[in-house]
């Protein structure tokens, strides 16, 4: 935001909505965190916990969580209207940065919480990788093998965001063909 970071209640809540409605999707609250605080200066931390809370509390936004067990927020009926209706209050500056970052950087939050890669040493010295493809109800794909190196889990776990669409789609084709 151009004039800094907003201390109104009210204005965070709605800044939240908007985002949820931008981004088309259910997030993850480091995703939220991420988007609103971290990498722009929309809400600060506290304030946006504080905001996420009061939008969930208030039938605005429903959480739900996945059978990973993380926890995914969408916008409810109700939140897409209290933002038809309020969404003026927004600042129109406030909104299009808003949009412009978002329409910019969507496939990369969206991959970010949808392709999880993680690895973990073994007692032997070798690594455990664990690959998930997550939807925000379900995991859809999770492949667990084991690598040699660290540095061979790091790669994996690092190029996991670029290469989890094609990866699932060669499985799936395999299987099904």
């Amino acid at each position: 935001m151009q004039s800094g970071i907003t201390q109104d209640p009210t204005m965070n809540k709605l800044i939240l909505l908007f985002v949820f409605d931008k981004m088309e999707t259910a997030l993850t609250e480091s995703t939220i965190l991420d988007l609103c605080c971290y990498k722009n200066n929309w809400i600060d931390f506290t304030n946006c916990k504080q905001a996420l809370i009061s939008v969930v509390e208030n039938g605005f936004v429903y959480k739900s969580d996945n059978t990973s067990g993380d926890s995914f927020y969408d916008l409810t009926a109700e939140g897409r209207w209290c933002l038809n209706n309020f969404y003026t209050r927004i600042p129109s500056s406030t909104r299009q940065l808003i949009a412009e970052d978002i329409k910019t950087r969507r496939i990369e939050y969206r991959r970010r919480q949808d392709y999880v890669a993680d690895y973990v040493k073994c007692p032997d010295g070798s690594y455990d990788v664990v690959l998930k493809i997550i939807e925000p109800t379900k995991t859809t794909l999770e492949v667990r093998f084991n690598v040699m190196t660290r540095n061979i889990a790091k790669y994996i776990e690092r190029t996991w965001q670029n290469k989890a669409p094609d990866v699932y789609s060669k499985i799936s084709d395999t299987l099904i063909d």
